[in-house]
């Protein structure tokens, strides 16, 4: 590892301890005008969903519904709860070829998007330590008074992300405080995804709040409209 994931993996909790970990449950409110521009809105306002942190795997659960879905990088499927089969679509990744950013999703596209993301998410930064991640110190920003070292990631080829690169900006802490980022399958949207709230989960130190933007030029805020709103409240790690 680089010295600044070296910090980074220390301040959120240790490879060690997240060695020990097998998965994630969370209980959410994920919110904001992409699900609204994607024909989904409210989708996402209550769910449960699990990172199996051992491979790429997501479960979702939405609260109310007699819904789930299961989200692998080459197939999603959608079930009832007692598992029977609702529908499932085979490399899902290629059924966003020649969407825009105002092409509609069904829940399948909504599944495989969120599966990804919060796979992501949720497994940085001690993901970034494994084969295959290129990982590399850039120039740092100053933001908010305070000084944020970067993390360029590059991602192999068979981890499914938003990109194949990344950024990821560190606090004084160590504690992710940005993450930025452009969407393949949103025709290259782009994305700054800020991570606040942090807490102390049975030693793993997890951001609750995140709030997502698009960016212009240099990485320079959008402010308006909020993309993506992120809210976590239970989260049970085993």
């Amino acid at each position: 590892m680089n010295d600044l994931l070296d910090a980074a993996v220390a301040a959120h909790g240790g490879l060690d301890r997240w060695n020990q970990v097998k998965s994630i449950t969370v209980d959410a409110s994920i919110t904001g005008a992409l699900w609204s521009l994607k024909s989904q809105k409210d989708a996402l306002k209550d769910v449960r969903f699990e990172v199996d942190t051992t491979r790429e795997r997501l479960t979702m659960d939405f609260t109310g519904q007699d819904k789930r879905s299961v989200f692998e990088p080459r197939r999603v499927v959608l079930q009832r709860r007692d598992s029977a089969l609702i529908d499932a679509r085979d490399d899902p990744e290629m059924s966003f070829v020649g969407h825009q950013l105002q092409t509609p999703w069904d829940d399948i596209h909504l599944a495989y998007f969120a599966g990804e993301a919060l796979w992501t998410y949720l497994s940085t930064p001690f993901l970034y330590t494994l084969p295959g991640f290129v990982t590399e110190e850039i120039a740092p920003v100053e933001t908010d008074g305070e000084t944020w070292r970067r993390l360029q990631v590059t991602f192999p080829d068979h981890i499914k992300s938003h990109t194949r690169r990344q950024i990821f900006c560190f606090g004084p802490d160590g504690l992710l405080r940005r993450h930025d980022f452009t969407i393949d399958i949103l025709g290259g949207a782009t994305g700054l995804l800020y991570a606040t709230g942090y807490r102390d989960v049975d030693g793993i130190i997890i951001p609750t709040t995140r709030r997502g933007y698009a960016w212009q030029g240099d990485y320079q805020l959008i402010p308006e409209p909020l993309l993506v709103g992120i809210d976590m409240a239970e989260i049970t790690i085993r």
